[in-house]
């Protein structure tokens, strides 16, 4: 099998839209975060899950962006790095989660306490050190990259303006969770989700070979 860009491209639309229904899909009845859901094998089944959707992610919009680097100019460049980069933190926040956090929620359950009520952004009772950092990196990379990727890709004109308006809308969206504590957090994976499918299948869709025209008429020769 020869690898040519355009395939290369078509499958970062499937990585984005595989991304996008796993972000929705690891949501679904998702337990309450604390310590002892952390020691449970469906915890560490969700944390790998949520792991493969910001690889999956991140190969996804890299196609994107590289579907159009002459339209998408200066703000689709900033836009893919910040945006590139809190997929990158999130994945090295899940693979800690997955990996670590398990294991100390049998030793040190407080701890793993606050490291979930940072990531909810419920109050903390004790110090975690630099995983508030690298949770409020995360959040920064994430919700603002998304909003100046899906503006870049809406001005660019090449995917899909619906998802990509989308993904700016549920980017902002997601910054107004503080001010509505009644209403599931977990909601707000729903428009970020459906954006990212919708553009990993307009960056696949848009690069399906042609058909084969019939050898006699791509020489010209009318058919019978």
């Amino acid at each position: 099998m020869s690898i040519t860009t355009t395939k290369l491209t078509r499958w970062a639309g499937l990585s984005a839209a595989a991304a996008g229904l796993l972000f929705i899909g690891v949501q679904i009845n998702h337990p309450h975060l604390d310590a002892g859901f952390a020691t449970t094998a469906e915890y560490t089944v969700r944390q790998s899950l949520k792991a493969l959707m910001a690889g999956l992610a991140l190969i996804g919009i890299t196609g994107m962006y590289l579907r159009q680097v002459a339209q998408a100019g200066v703000l689709g460049l900033i836009g893919y790095l910040v945006f590139g980069a809190g997929y990158l933190i999130m994945f090295s926040v899940e693979i800690i989660g997955a990996a670590v956090l398990p294991t100390i929620a049998r030793t040190t359950p407080g701890y793993v306490n606050d490291v979930f009520a940072t990531v909810m952004g419920d109050p903390v009772t004790g110090d975690i050190g630099l995983m508030s950092v690298l949770n409020l990196a995360s959040a920064v990379t994430f919700l603002g990259g998304g909003l100046l990727f899906g503006i870049a890709l809406f001005r660019a004109g090449v995917l899909a303006r619906w998802a990509a308006a989308l993904l700016a809308a549920g980017s902002v969206a997601t910054l107004f969770l503080p001010l509505l504590p009644q209403v599931n957090d977990r909601l707000f994976a729903l428009p970020l989700g459906v954006a990212l499918m919708g553009l990993g299948y307009s960056l696949w869709s848009g690069l399906r070979p042609a058909p084969a025209r019939n050898s006699a008429t791509a020489v010209g020769v009318e058919a019978p």
